[in-house]
């Protein structure tokens, strides 16, 4: 009985101790990938408050003009609660996507046209590179902490 129990006690030590190897660097790249995709096209359906809300990790920063900074998630859903928004449109794609060794961070860049229509309903364009910190949550989703 005492064998068995060392047995036992040794099975889970070791069993406990093993760390979990990350996913595969290529696949993670890929999911933070569509994790980009899937967020310009809420952008584009559902509006940029939906969008950057439901992609903004509890504690996500953004940066907007005068290099000033939106902080938590609640504070970017009303900061993009402006009537200005509502009619805005945004699209665009990474250029370039890596991960952390770990795979629990990852960032991407790229291009962004971003559309704004003034009160006569003419359409300006805005063009630029955005970079955006992406953080692996508990549930395997990925949200941005950085944009």
């Amino acid at each position: 009985m005492k064998k068995l129990f060392l047995f036992l006690v040794t099975i889970s030590i070791i069993s406990c101790s093993k760390k979990a190897e990350p996913a595969n660097p290529e696949t993670l790249k890929q999911e933070v990938f569509k994790a980009e995709d899937d967020f310009k096209n809420l952008a584009q359906t559902k509006g940029i408050q939906e969008a950057f809300y439901a992609f903004a990790d509890e504690n996500a920063v953004i940066k907007r003009d005068n290099d000033s900074l939106i902080q938590g998630k609640e504070a970017i859903k009303l900061f993009f609660s402006d009537a200005k928004y509502k009619t805005a449109k945004v699209t665009w794609k990474p250029d370039f996507v890596d991960v952390s060794a770990d795979g629990t961070l990852a960032y991407t860049y790229g291009k962004y046209v971003w559309t704004a229509t003034d009160s006569l309903g003419n359409k300006k364009d805005f063009k630029g590179r955005f970079h955006t910190v992406w953080k692996k949550q508990k549930d395997g989703s990925w949200k941005y902490v950085w944009d």
